[in-house]
């Protein structure tokens, strides 16, 4: 299948569909259980999101929700950014986020700032309908990440963020498909050695991912409350 272009967008359009519906049948508690599970790893295990210009994504139908990690992390003086269609086909842009910015809705009614300064992130935590045991993503099939990262320089760190039951044996990655360096799941931390994703000890048992040394903005403004808020 892995030269069967239209077998393999086929084949995708249907896993999608199975594991959005799966994903989208994840109770609330167990949904909110997994969300904390990843924050922990993601604050325990990797101490360069501190003060790191991060970009996150906005929830979607049950994706992992960013938005309470960026809190905690924009007091230890993060930034964080938001991505942006700017054109069809085109590379995403990314650009600052913070609650009570001026928000509009985009491409699949998710919000986006319309006025911030664009950043150049240093780390994406980019949420994955699916993943496999090369650390391949499969996205919503728009291709945008594949070709923004493509074509960042120099490149951010990405850690794909998803719940455990979105991994798969492969996706049957294409010479566009870009793989994470990590992935995180309620689970623990996958990290790509090589041509595959090794799991790693759970942070909680004191493992520590090092990242490139982060800018550090210590003077991002105080967390407000209103429209585009954090939960």
């Amino acid at each position: 299948m892995a030269d069967d272009k239209d077998g393999v967008a086929a084949w995708r359009r249907e896993q999608r569909a199975v594991l959005i519906a799966r994903r989208e049948a994840i109770a609330p508690e167990q949904l909110r259980r997994c969300r904390e599970a990843i924050d922990d790893h993601l604050l325990r295990g990797f101490p360069g999101l501190r003060g790191a210009l991060l970009a996150i994504c906005w929830p979607y139908r049950n994706e992992y929700d960013a938005r309470h990690l960026a809190a905690r992390l924009r007091r230890s003086g993060s930034v964080v950014a938001l991505p942006v269609v700017v054109a069809r086909a085109s590379a995403l842009q990314f650009r600052e986020w913070r609650p009570g910015v001026l928000m509009q809705k985009g491409a699949l009614g998710i919000p986006f700032p319309v006025s911030t300064r664009t950043c150049h992130p240093q780390v994406i935590l980019l949420p994955m309908v699916g993943f496999d045991a090369a650390g391949y993503r499969l996205g919503y099939g728009g291709g945008y990440f594949d070709r923004t990262l493509a074509c960042l320089d120099p490149r951010p760190t990405v850690i794909g963020v998803a719940h455990e039951l979105a991994s798969i044996a492969t996706i049957h990655p294409q010479p566009h498909d870009m793989p994470m360096d990590f992935v995180v799941t309620e689970r623990g931390i996958y990290r790509r050695d090589g041509a595959r994703l090794e799991f790693l000890a759970a942070p909680l048992q004191g493992t520590q991912v090092p990242l490139s040394s982060p800018v550090c903005y210590a003077n991002s403004p105080e967390l407000r409350r209103e429209g585009g808020s954090e939960p």
